[in-house]
């Protein structure tokens, strides 16, 4: 459907208005990763890592450690806290090396058998693997490796890397895995274990994040600060976009087998997926999101009683947009944090009231009152109609939402979850379109350059952007071959089978 053409009644009966899953309607990170050298209990630090990254994913997490004679794994569906927390799975994970890894939830097929890290016993050695991202030409290339006599035992695009070092012919192991690197196309954050190496690496645009720390002298790597915080340990710096850094008992690695380019981070781990308390890229996540929320006071304002967020995405910019505007702030709605996915419903009557199973309006707030909504993304937009509803309900008497981002056009391919685009709200209706579909009485979201002057720059560089954000611009910064491929016409889902 072409931008602005579409109408609230058009969109609505086309797309499913009536979805009753708030976890469907938000976008999802794929996953996060942590890694640890030399220390005895590298596989309970591991999994506290892993607790901190757990908003990354929540479908499965696994542990991969090395012990000096034997390399051990524990992979699990579910929760880091139902995997590791009894202390029986971590007494079978002994080692000084360990790597993890949590994965996202997704509609997909959840399988054991694509929970990483991925193990595989190569020449020369065990190699286990995690990955955040995705892969643009992950399907073209397992298909020529299929074809060339390679055997997949899992639909994830990380398993390519393996026979991709497995298939090199240099000799030392950092030479394969740089040889591999240079394959393959997209957004990585890799972390791995040998039996006697850690190795990381970041793609050359630095879309993922992977940052470098160190507890007792010992080196960790993992996709956010947070989950050195946890640990007590010690920040060190960002692993570089390009940079392969390799860890052993005698010596620290670094290589740079990338031209050098110019870094474009992904601007979506400061508007939603990275944790508020997280340092990213040298930022505060916390404070660009205050930012965000200021700025769009500046570009949105309201004529409003209080200013009430959407729990927990919004918080931090609803806090920027009431001190920038002066209008109070509340909390008008109150998020139940033990509610998951939302159970299936037996009739449309009680299927309307999911949503209110994750937030609950707080009617001695709204009550009365003309409200500022504020959210940090819309994307098909079913939740914010009943979160508009619910308000309504509640006795709020205006409703004004703001996004503190742009609107969502297109798909990403880099490590998010997102819908087709033709599912997209903003792919399908101008403004005034998605405003009337969502029952509020007004609509803005922060403009593009509102996000940049967010993250202390003047405006967006339309000739070299200096962030990764083709999610608002359609801009995608690498080749998409797989999406270019009609033989392969959809990004793997990392926890889907391929079809």
């Amino acid at each position: 459907m072409p931008i602005g053409n579409g109408s609230a009644k058009q969109y609505g009966e086309t797309f499913g208005a009536d979805d009753f899953d708030p976890n469907a309607d938000r976008l999802r990170e794929e996953c996060g990763v942590f890694g640890i050298f030399g220390h005895p209990d590298a596989a309970a630090i591991t999994a506290l890592g892993l607790h901190a990254l757990q908003h990354r994913g929540q479908e499965a997490a696994g542990i991969v450690t090395y012990d000096g004679q034997r390399f051990h794994s524990e992979r699990r569906l579910g929760l880091v806290g139902d995997a590791f927390s009894d202390g029986e799975a971590i007494k079978r994970l002994p080692g000084h090396i360990a790597v993890g890894h949590v994965r996202y939830s997704t509609t997909g097929e959840t399988i054991l058998r694509n929970v990483q890290p991925l193990f595989s016993e190569l020449d020369g050695g065990g190699f286990a693997i995690g990955h955040n991202g995705n892969l643009t030409n992950g399907l073209t290339l397992r298909r020529q490796l299929i074809r060339d006599g390679a055997i997949c035992q899992s639909t994830s695009d990380t398993e390519v890397m393996l026979h991709l070092v497995a298939r090199s012919k240099k000799a030392r192991f950092t030479e394969r895995f740089v040889d591999a690197l240079r394959e393959i196309e997209g957004a990585y954050a890799f972390v791995g274990l040998t039996n006697k190496k850690l190795v990381g690496a970041r793609d050359p645009l630095g879309i993922r994040p992977l940052v470098l720390g160190e507890l007792d002298g010992h080196p960790i790597l993992t996709s956010e600060t947070c989950a050195l915080d946890i640990i007590g340990a010690r920040h060190v710096r960002d692993v570089e976009p390009g940079e392969v850094i390799v860890f052993s008992s005698d010596k620290v690695e670094t290589l740079r087998p990338f031209p050098i380019v110019a870094p474009r981070p992904d601007i979506f781990e400061y508007i939603y997926f990275a944790r508020p308390d997280s340092v990213v890229g040298g930022r505060s996540v916390y404070q660009v999101r205050k930012t965000l929320g200021q700025q769009l006071a500046l570009e949105s304002p309201a004529v409003a009683d209080v200013v009430v967020p959407v729990p927990d995405s919004g918080v931090p910019a609803a806090i920027g947009y009431a001190q920038a505007s002066g209008i109070p702030y509340e909390l008008g709605i109150i998020r139940n944090h033990y509610v998951g996915r939302t159970f299936i419903q037996p009739t449309q009557s009680i299927r309307d009231q999911g949503v209110r199973m994750k937030h609950s309006a707080n009617r001695s707030v709204v009550e009365g009152k003309s409200i500022v909504l504020l959210d940090d993304s819309l994307v098909r937009g079913t939740t914010s109609v009943k979160i508009v509803r619910m308000m309504r309900e509640a006795g709020a008497r205006e409703v004004h939402f703001r996004i503190s981002s742009p609107p969502i056009t297109h798909p990403d391919f880099y490590g998010i979850d997102t819908p087709d685009r033709d599912k997209l709200l903003a792919a399908s209706l101008d403004v005034e379109g998605m405003r009337r579909y969502i029952g509020a009485d007004s609509l803005a979201f922060l403009s593009i350059d509102g996000v940049y002057r967010a993250m202390g720059l003047e405006k967006r560089d339309p000739l070299r952007p200096q962030f990764t954000d083709h999610c608002f611009t359609g801009e995608y910064p690498t080749p998409l071959t797989d999406l270019n491929d009609k033989m392969a016409p959809r990004q793997l889902s990392l926890l889907a089978e391929a079809s």
